[in-house]
């Protein structure tokens, strides 16, 4: 079966090391913070301007004044300290992000990635995806594996406009985990989700698929 969301959340807290600073984008990698293991520290980013963000808040736990950069409440560490979105983005322009845990849209063979906006479709614009990107020594993206018509995500070259190009290290759909090799332009399994084979993906995949 397909991992939920939350199972591909716990996935990707996996990619989480003691002492990394992370920016988690929206949607689902927003669920990791729920998941970062009792044993390491990790100090989550958000480009709004906080630095240490906890789980998500209960309901009764809900302060409206705090919130990610979707707009999420959630909740703060005694260690946690909030500044301008200026010295946010000078943080991730500046490389001090370890890794940048974002969903998409659609990722390429070599590493492509398109993730904030659709053409048509009436958005308030990038965000700060471009930065992080660009600046992050790590990206690792969670997504569904197939859009709602069936059609893979992962593909040979992006049809979307691009967020950045080359910057994909792995992927972690609902089908699996996996690294990319960019320079060849596949996706080398490390776990696939229970119950899928490695042919059931690969028929639903537009890249190749190894095992590792």
């Amino acid at each position: 079966m397909p991992w939920t969301r939350e199972e591909m959340a716990a996935r990707a807290a996996g990619e989480l090391q003691d002492g990394f600073y992370v920016n988690l984008g929206i949607g689902i990698p927003t669920l990791v913070a729920n998941y970062v293991p009792a044993d390491i520290e990790v100090v989550l980013q958000s480009e709004n301007g906080l630095l240490g963000i906890g789980p998500f808040p209960y309901e009764d736990e809900v302060d409206p004044d705090l919130i990610n950069a979707g707009k999420q409440t959630v909740t703060t560490l005694p260690t946690s300290s909030f500044f301008s979105s200026a010295d946010s983005f000078a943080m991730i322009r500046g490389g001090h992000i370890d890794l940048a845990i974002l969903g998409a849209m659609e990722v390429a063979g070599n590493g492509d990635l398109a993730n904030w906006t659709v053409p048509g479709k009436m958005i308030k614009g990038m965000g700060g995806a471009m930065d992080l990107v660009a600046g992050v020594k790590r990206v690792v993206v969670v997504m569904s594996h197939s859009d709602k018509a069936g059609n893979s995500k992962i593909v040979e070259r992006c049809t979307l406009p691009l967020t950045g190009t080359g910057v994909v290290d792995a992927i972690i759909s609902d089908f699996g985990r996996f690294v990319l090799d960019r320079d060849r332009g596949e996706l080398i399994v490390q776990e696939l989700a229970s119950d899928l084979d490695i042919d059931f993906v690969r028929a639903r995949t537009g890249i190749p698929i190894r095992s590792a």
